[in-house]
């Protein structure tokens, strides 16, 4: 259980490291935790690599961001469950919260049905758009300074080392 909080220690100190832009990292950051936060099970790092590339940011970054989602797990269950509410409630006419679901009235047949799906699924993503946005801003906000501060950093100890050398 100790090597859980080490390892995304080491996946945020990567993310610092990476040689880019600021602009581009702090980017590629944002566009992985936006995606980190959609119900996109199985196929948000592919969209992530797709959406850094598009928009020219870190693909790496986008990666290590959406990695550094999974720190919510033990949240998911809240987490989806409030996505769904903000989504039901923005999707249905007059705006109500979902009535409570019941597990037992779930069967295995309805995992499969697609209305079902698109039930369930459609208040998900359009609830998950307000999570993730607010959260890809936040981290594009702190993390752009950090990398402006860290380029300047590491700029002035290249311009010194460059001034120490003897010429040639």
């Amino acid at each position: 259980m100790k090597r859980l909080p080490a390892y995304f220690a080491a996946l945020g100190r990567k993310l610092l490291e990476l040689r880019d832009t600021p602009h581009a990292v702090a980017g590629g950051a944002a566009i992985g935790m936006f995606i980190g936060f959609t119900p996109l099970f199985g196929v948000k790092t592919l969209l992530s690599l797709v959406v850094a590339y598009l928009l020219r940011c870190s693909k790496i970054a986008a990666v290590i961001a959406v990695s550094l989602h999974d720190v919510v797990w033990p949240f998911l269950p809240f987490l989806l469950t409030l996505e769904y509410k903000i989504g039901y409630f923005l999707l249905s006419h007059p705006h109500v919260l979902p009535a409570k679901m019941v597990l037992k009235d779930l069967h295995r047949s309805d995992l499969l049905n697609w209305t079902k799906f698109l039930e369930v699924g459609q208040p998900l993503m359009v609830g998950s758009l307000f999570v993730s946005a607010p959260a890809a801003l936040l981290t594009y906000a702190v993390m752009l300074p950090l990398l402006k501060r860290r380029e300047a950093h590491r700029l002035k100890r290249e311009a010194a080392a460059q001034a120490s050398r003897p010429a040639q």
